[in-house]
């Protein structure tokens, strides 16, 4: 992921390693990898991030070599067709586009710290001369053309209410795939650090202490997986009114038809808000074990974020 870049960028920059950068700045048809993608290259040989792989990124590392041998910053515009990639099996027939930063430690352990953390958005850029440079609005003297440029979002909170046994599973998942996971349980048995990564916030109260927390802040998901319907609907009836761009709840269909229906009529929800909650969560891949219920569960949460990511980048261009 773009932030294993980051802190091995800001562990070379605290070290003084030389490394090389090189980014993918354009995609034009077919290709491994998309707009955005990293990795840093070593004089050692070592790769951290990828650009694709295969012979892709072996061209690419043997520029970044020789970037770091001159110190010269440069671009890439590579055709990936029979001629390029046949050996390798890369033939997708687009082109891709990029930028070799030699010596990308020198930007400063303090922004790619910053990029690392995502403790909030941050927008980096490269401007035309390859210099590497802060580019948010209230930056001084933020260049005007740039090469590349790019806001590094912090991960979307995922609060996933219950800790047994496909919040166990859906927990590192989630951590791998960028989001910051919270579990809530009233069994502090079972929200305990013995069955979560260290990553994961752990809330062990009553119920009523644990709805009455702060929503959390930024592109929120929530996930309702607790021991009973009776705990699923408590939970259900408070995070709805939560700023969550989307729920997911266990259970079947049935299920969620008596309990949509009853929160309409009780008034304790419209049609509208329950539109954003998918019961029963997850895609459909006849998933049977509990391993297999998190796949399809995560699979829907990335699917959802990225077409609200789309969204929003659509109305931003607006």
């Amino acid at each position: 992921m773009k932030h294993t870049v980051f802190k091995a960028l800001a562990d070379a920059a605290s070290q003084r390693e030389p490394v090389a950068l090189g980014i993918i700045s354009g995609v034009k048809g077919s290709s491994p990898q998309k707009i955005g993608a990293k990795a840093l290259f070593y004089d050692d040989g070592r790769i951290t991030g990828t650009l694709g792989g295969g012979c892709l990124e072996a061209e690419i590392q043997q520029r970044a070599i020789q970037g770091l041998r001159t110190g010269k910053p440069g671009s890439f515009d590579l055709l990936l067709d029979h001629d390029f990639g046949w050996d390798d099996g890369l033939i997708c027939g687009g082109k891709v586009l990029g930028l070799i930063l030699p010596n990308a430690q020198d930007a400063g352990v303090e922004l790619w710290t910053n990029l690392a953390q995502r403790s909030s958005a941050i927008t980096w850029g490269v401007a035309a001369d390859y210099s590497i440079c802060r580019c948010d609005s209230h930056e001084q003297g933020a260049p005007t053309k740039l090469l590349y440029q790019e806001t590094v979002q912090p991960p979307c909170p995922l609060w996933i209410a219950g800790a047994g046994h496909i919040a166990q599973a859906v927990a590192p998942l989630a951590l791998q795939l960028d989001f910051k996971v919270t579990v809530f349980d009233d069994r502090p048995a079972l929200a305990n650090a013995q069955f979560f990564p260290q990553e994961v916030a752990l809330k062990a109260d009553v119920w009523e202490k644990l709805l009455a927390m702060p929503p959390p802040m930024g592109n929120a998901f929530g996930l309702i997986v607790t021991r009973g319907h009776r705990h699923d609907a408590l939970v259900l009836r408070d995070w709805i009114h939560k700023p969550f761009l989307f729920l997911g709840m266990i259970g079947s269909s049935r299920k969620a038809r008596i309990l949509f229906e009853h929160f309409i009529e009780e008034k304790i929800a419209t049609i509208e808000d329950l539109q954003r909650v998918a019961c029963p969560v997850g895609i459909r891949i006849r998933s049977q074990s509990v391993t297999e219920i998190a796949v399809s569960i995560m699979a829907q949460f990335i699917d959802k974020r990225a077409e609200l990511a789309r969204v929003s980048a659509l109305e931003g261009e607006s």
